[in-house]
């Protein structure tokens, strides 16, 4: 089951988080979070001009928006759906970067390297805080952008 959060001009230019707690509310508040893992999207529809080459995430309003939904939620990296593409696009508004046609997006090394990192924790203590268990979820998470985390790291 995917969710999508529908992001409109007003939403994004306003920091309205309504359309991500209409949504989440109800997951956070009936306790079984890992079944909604891996299960959202966002559908931004943000107008631009035709000639406007920009990607979503080269546009200062909506990087805001998801700095915003990051400070608000720094864990909903859970439940973005990595495999269509949505933890790169979710990072890409987090994290400085350039797009190269030949090989794609390239995150800023430091930049990501402290992203990850920063989840990392965050996840960890936020599954403990909801009775999440294993080190699998955040493991996965940093190898899918590029970095090992070791199970032994958590044994601290």
């Amino acid at each position: 089951m995917t969710i999508t959060i529908k992001l409109t001009k007003d939403s994004i230019d306003q920091l309205d988080l309504s359309p991500v707690k209409r949504e989440l509310d109800p997951i956070l508040n009936q306790g079984n979070l890992t079944e909604y893992e891996q299960q959202f999207q966002f559908e931004v529809d943000y107008p631009r001009e035709e000639t406007d080459p920009r990607e979503l995430s080269e546009i200062p309003e909506v990087r805001l928006w998801f700095l915003r939904l990051d400070t608000v939620y720094p864990w909903f990296v859970f439940f973005v759906d990595w495999r269509s593409g949505e933890l790169a696009r979710y990072t890409a508004m987090l994290v400085p970067h350039q797009f190269s046609r030949a090989e794609g997006i390239q995150f800023n090394p430091e930049a990501l390297e402290i992203f990850v990192m920063r989840k990392v924790f965050v996840l960890y203590d936020w599954f403990q805080q909801q009775g999440i268990t294993g080190y699998g979820r955040i493991m996965n998470f940093s190898q899918m952008l590029g970095y090992e985390v070791d199970e032994s790291f958590f044994q601290r």
